[in-house]
């Protein structure tokens, strides 16, 4: 047992002071009783061993450990009886004694007898005494770290092994000197941030914001850079002392730095404003230090200093910078000009939040920002009627788009439907009453729904509320009336009448009719997937023309009073019928259809029944020549007569005119035999809408002429006349019967126009009482059937004089035929209800102003199918 703890000294004596202390854990209540349980086991085995050992006898085994063993204590001498286990103190430091109880034997009590009852056992603790003062022993660990850490701050050469010192304060960690090291880490960290490195910032507070940012930068590289070998060093008392305790290195490094350097008195403001400064030299577009500002938006967040100083700074620089920017560029530059620039300014400080990964918060509350000065409190500016029309009117789609883009990032895209209303309501206006281009009116107002049905889809995005104000704009101008020389003075609908003629142009002449402006092969794609890209893509004639009616009608829907359109149309559609100038029945059939479908059955009655009279003529037609053919009866003329509906078929006044012989014949022959076939009819010849094909034989060969009828009458006075001989303007009037404007008419469609078959003496566009006529002996075209402009199919200054006049007389009488329905339905009615009530019910149709319907509620008083009572009211008399 000697030799043992001797050599045991010895060896002890040769350790070093890391492997000395060694960690050792102080027992607790948990561990008390586990050792205590060993000892037993222990002692039990070095018994049956032993020879002078005694086994306790079974009985003693179920006995109460109080009554088996006695745990003396140090404090004072205690009675054998006693049950306290004192566990907290250390052995002595005799070598026998440890080596004895390291190898965990006890001897027994010489005068125990076997049998003799329980036996008293001695436990001592087996935590060595400690042969070194702790805190001797922190001052020799901390001496060697300490010079580390001097070594380190002062960026010297690290000549020390950094697993020793981490060994080292692993050792103080385990003796319970965690707390020590951290209070003297925490002063040496201090000490240096304090001295050191603020020194180093505080030099540049004398220079620039953005100098003292750059030296805090660099001092807070260095701190960074030392503190990896801090890290090293302590990573045991980090994670075994720290971290348990919601603490670490790195919080506490930052919070050194955050509070010695960054808070500052002195500093503070100037780091924040440096930050801010390069802001400001990216904002006035120069080059920014990317490098120094990214670097600086780091530490930031680490030392977790953003959101409470940076941001708020930030922003609050950013608003000053805003707000001074809109109000100058709203000043100062054009509408265009400044939504381009604002856009582009909302874009780059975006585009810096990006890039520099600043927090969503900065984000949002900038863009807020951002919204706010250039749009909130720009509104007034942004929709500026003015400036909106001149942009409408050159048509600027991409600078429209950016206006609404901008807009609506505030959800205020709606704020442009004044001045966009306003401006096609004014453009509309001038268009439908320039009586000096009338004839371009639907081509004009075509036009200006394409360029505005393009604004709406690509500048506007289909914005729903704009696209409802587009369409009331367009039903505002469309349905103004004002009585002048265009209307005869009558309240008609202008737009209307030009719609129908529009419609008959095409119906007439086909795709090659509709203007070049209107052609989809003119349309050019505005924006990406708004239009395809239609340049190589062929359209046939019907695809054209159906393209066009549907563009037509969609003006037409437009129009209130459908009255004058059906007016003009209905007259229109009777020309092309019985002239046969329809250049697609398809077309027509077409149109038909899109009709009925606006307007209903009722409104399309009278033109089905028109077609239905063309079909019907054709059948009788068919049915005449056949029984001809059977009587063998030939006919020098080969006749075609419509016969028509009177009611169906527009009211035209007879123009007299002096039938030749021959046709004379033909005529009263098929009137003998309708008249025979239909019993109680009465046939009335329109001559003004007939049509003839005559054959021409002039010295340089023979044509086929396509003339009205009127023109073909004038033609057969030249038969028999030599091609020098004249004819007086008299003798033409005489002998056609013609009324004078029908025969000037006549004679200057055939040799005034681009074809002459006759020849005016003298030479001249106007016809006079004093003119004369020969053939044109010179006359020739390369082709045998000519077809000569109809006059017929040109309106008459009489003819849209009495269609307008018409048409106001209807509207009178439809007028009082919808009062005498209200009364009758209402019996008693107050004035202003029953102006809006026949308001109402005659839109359709075409609606009077309130003085023409006070007119006719006096006529209809006159003639006593109301009378007019106290208080306003008026009363149906039955």
């Amino acid at each position: 047992m000697s030799s043992t703890s001797g050599d045991r000294k010895r060896k002890h004596s040769g350790k070093t002071i890391k492997d000395l202390f060694t960690t050792q854990q102080k027992p607790n209540s948990a561990t008390a009783a586990l050792a205590s349980s060993s000892k037993r086991a222990k002692l039990e085995s070095s018994t049956k061993g032993d020879s002078e050992g005694v086994r306790t006898p079974p009985a003693t085994a179920a006995m109460s450990s109080a009554n088996m063993y006695h745990f003396p204590s140090k404090r004072g001498n205690i009675p054998s009886t006693a049950e306290v286990v004192d566990i907290t103190s250390s052995p002595d430091n005799s070598p026998a004694k440890a080596t004895g109880q390291r190898n965990g034997l006890r001897k027994a009590t010489p005068h125990l007898q076997a049998n003799a009852g329980p036996k008293k056992l001695l436990v001592k603790n087996f935590k060595p005494t400690r042969k070194v003062d702790p805190k001797v022993f922190l001052d020799q660990i901390w001496q060697k770290v300490d010079a580390a850490l001097e070594t380190i701050f002062q960026q010297g050469q690290i000549n020390f092994s950094l697993e020793e010192l981490y060994r080292g304060v692993e050792n103080l960690c385990r003796q319970g000197l965690a707390q020590d090291a951290k209070e003297r880490l925490v002063t040496k960290c201090r000490g240096y941030v304090g001295g050191t490195l603020k020194a180093r910032v505080k030099e540049m507070v004398g220079r620039k914001d953005v100098e003292v940012l750059r030296a805090t930068l660099q001092a807070w590289a260095t701190w960074n850079q030392h503190m990896k070998y801090v890290d090293w060093i302590f990573c045991y008392l980090d994670r075994s002392y720290l971290l348990p305790r919601q603490e670490s290195l790195h919080d506490i490094a930052d919070g050194l730095f955050r509070s010695t350097v960054f808070e500052h008195p002195k500093l503070n403001n100037r780091i924040i404003d440096g930050a801010c400064d390069l802001i400001a030299v990216d904002r006035a577009g120069e080059d920014l230090d990317r490098n120094m500002f990214s670097k600086a938006i780091k530490m930031f967040h680490e030392m977790q200093v953003y959101t409470k100083h940076f941001e708020p700074r930030m922003l609050e620089l950013s608003q000053t910078y805003v707000k001074e920017w809109s109000d100058a560029a709203s000043t100062e530059m054009a509408l265009p000009v400044y939504v381009k620039s604002a856009l582009a300014l909302m874009k780059s400080e975006m585009e810096r939040v990006e890039i520099f990964s600043l927090d969503g918060s900065t984000r949002r509350d900038l863009l807020t920002l951002l919204e706010d000065h250039l749009i909130s409190r720009k509104a007034s500016r942004l929709a500026n009627q003015d400036e909106l029309a001149d942009l409408f009117e050159e048509n600027a789609v991409n600078d429209l788009e950016l206006l609404f883009t901008l807009l609506e990032r505030r959800k205020s895209g709606n704020t442009i439907r004044p001045a966009f209303m306003n401006w096609i309501e004014d453009t509309g206006t001038a268009i439908v009453f320039n009586e000096k281009d009338q004839d371009s009116m639907v081509v004009n107002l075509l036009s200006l729904k394409r360029q505005l049905d393009t604004i709406w889809k690509v500048s506007f995005h289909r914005h729903t509320e704009l696209g409802h104000g587009l369409r009331e704009a367009f039903e505002v101008f469309m349905n103004k009336t004002k009585k002048s020389s265009a209307t005869w003075n009558t309240d008609n609908s202008k737009p209307g009448e030009m719609i129908a003629k529009y419609v008959d142009m095409l119906l007439r002449g086909g795709a090659k009719a509709i203007p070049a402006q209107l052609s989809r092969k003119a349309e050019k794609p505005t924006a990406a997937g708004v239009e395809e890209d239609n340049e190589d893509v062929i359209f046939d004639e019907d695809t054209e023309v159906n393209n066009q009616l549907d563009q037509v009608l969609d003006l037409f829907r437009f129009v209130h009073g459908k009255a004058v359109f059906e007016a003009f149309y209905k007259n229109a559609l009777a020309k092309r019928l019985l002239l046969g100038r329809s250049a697609s029945a398809d077309a027509e059939r077409s149109m038909l259809s899109r009709l009925k479908t606006e307007c209903g059955a009722g409104f399309t009655a009278n033109l089905e029944q028109m077609f239905k009279d063309i079909e019907l003529s054709r059948e009788e037609m068919s049915s005449y020549k056949t029984i001809c053919a059977e009587r063998n009866e030939l006919h020098a003329i080969d006749l075609t007569v419509s016969v028509l509906s009177a009611a169906a078929w527009p009211t035209t006044s007879t123009v007299p005119v002096i039938i030749p012989p021959q046709i004379k014949h033909s005529l009263d022959k098929f009137e003998a035999h309708y008249k025979a076939k239909h019993s109680g009819r009465k046939l009335e010849w329109k001559h003004d809408l007939a049509h003839c094909l005559v054959k021409a034989k002039f010295s340089k060969g023979t044509k086929e002429l396509g003339v009205s009828s009127f023109q073909a009458i004038v033609l057969l006075l030249f038969n028999g006349l030599k091609v020098d001989e004249h004819i007086e303007y008299n003798y033409l009037k005489e002998a056609t019967g013609l009324p004078t404007d029908h025969l000037n008419r006549t004679l200057q469609s055939l040799a005034c126009a681009k074809i002459r078959p006759l020849t005016k003496h003298p030479k001249g566009r106007d016809i006079n009482p004093t003119d004369t006529f020969t053939l044109n002996a010179a006359f020739t075209d390369p082709k045998y059937r000519i077809k000569i402009n109809m006059v017929q199919l040109k309106e008459t200054v009489a003819e849209n004089k009495e269609t307008h006049e018409r048409v106001a007389a209807d509207r009178n009488y439809e007028t009082q035929a919808a009062i005498v329905r209200i009364l009758k339905a209402r019996k008693r009615i107050t004035h202003s209800e029953l102006v809006a009530e026949t308001i109402k019910v005659t839109r359709s149709r075409g609606t009077l102003d309130i003085q023409g319907i006070k007119r006719n509620i006096d006529r209809l008083i006159e003639k006593e199918f109301l009378e007019r009572e106290d208080n306003g009211v008026y009363a149906y008399i039955a």
